[in-house]
């Protein structure tokens, strides 16, 4: 086999492997709806509503726009969120269909970082030795999964927390806070406001859900802490050997000191230590996409999401937070 034959081999191989996480992940909090040629997850009880995606095994297949329409009844019928989520690469058809049906499409470069390389891989996410593979700067701590953040002082502890940790409710809380102020600047909401969403989301059963999560094993939080406050926080979702990084946002005032970079580093090493091989997230930009692709991961798809066009400012808005947390983690340790 020829060396363009066998990396094709290898990135269809991954591809299929974050095509099956994608179908498993929303069974660990839903049930799925058949629609043909599409699923609709649907909230199994208490979490938050998921979206419609192809169906595991018909990717392939041509999707009309009537069975869009079918599922965005049932959407609304369940009064959640019109989305749908997908691989480009993967469902090459849904695409037409969707937009035929009047939703907006947002592409947003999807990433993979291979762990089964040995440590090297996790050392170029939490700077390490990455040398001119990353370049980035040292993360001291932070490839244990706990210690000083690089660049954050040494008073900042970044840890993997459990469910009945008394961070929980505050590591929630911290993106809320953070998407909630979508421009590019350091700002204003820090402990009092961080604290108010932590009681918010504690008296709605946010944070039960998610400890429920990491009791199941099916939700990672890693917290980065000055002085007993949370400042920055993320997760990953393992499902077998592969899991993907969400969710990771900073308190507005305490942007720019590389504290997401920290964080992301901390999820990767515990995704080893769970035997996760294959991590990956999504890049709302290619702006972003670069300096993910600078601490180890590379470009390997386009993940797609789809929505009403009334609710696509919203989106706009997540890809600015997305930008500031990335450019201050690069900028903390260069």
């Amino acid at each position: 086999m020829d060396e363009n034959r066998h990396a094709d081999l290898l990135l269809e191989q991954l591809l299929g492997r974050i095509e099956e996480y994608y179908d498993a992940v929303p069974r660990t909090g839903a049930l799925a709806e058949d629609f043909g040629t599409l699923t609709l997850f649907v909230r199994d009880g208490r979490g938050w509503p998921y979206y419609a995606r192809p169906a595991l095994g018909r990717t392939g297949d041509a999707v009309t726009t009537a069975e869009v329409e079918r599922v965005r009844g049932r959407q609304r019928e369940l009064g959640v969120p019109e989305n749908f989520e997908w691989v480009a690469e993967n469902s090459p058809h849904l695409r037409a269909a969707v937009e035929e049906s009047g939703l907006v499409v947002h592409e947003h470069p999807l990433l993979a970082l291979d762990l089964s390389r040995g440590r090297a891989a996790e050392g170029a996410v939490a700077g390490g030795t990455g040398g001119e593979e990353t370049g980035a700067g040292a993360v001291p701590g932070a490839a244990a999964g706990a210690g000083a953040a690089g660049g954050a002082g040494e008073a900042v502890c970044v840890r993997v927390i459990e469910d009945g940790d008394p961070a929980l409710p505050y590591a929630v809380a911290v993106p809320y806070l953070a998407f909630a102020q979508p421009d590019t600047q350091v700002g204003a909401a820090g402990a009092r406001e961080l604290a108010e969403a932590a009681r918010q989301l504690v008296g709605d059963g946010s944070v039960d859900v998610v400890a429920e999560r990491i009791r199941d094993g099916y939700t990672a939080v890693a917290v980065a802490e000055e002085d007993g406050v949370a400042l920055s926080a993320g997760q990953h979702q393992p499902v077998g050997a592969v899991s993907e990084v969400v969710g990771v946002g900073t308190l507005p005032s305490a942007r720019r000191r590389g504290l997401g970079l920290a964080v992301t580093a901390a999820l990767v090493a515990d995704a080893r230590e769970r035997g996760v091989r294959t991590v990956f997230l999504s890049a709302n930009n290619d702006e972003v996409a670069r300096i993910y692709e600078r601490i180890g991961f590379r470009r390997v798809a386009t993940a797609l999401i789809a929505e009403p066009a009334e609710t696509a400012g919203a989106e706009e808005s997540g890809e600015a937070v997305e930008a500031v947390e990335a450019v201050e983690a690069v900028e903390a340790v260069e």
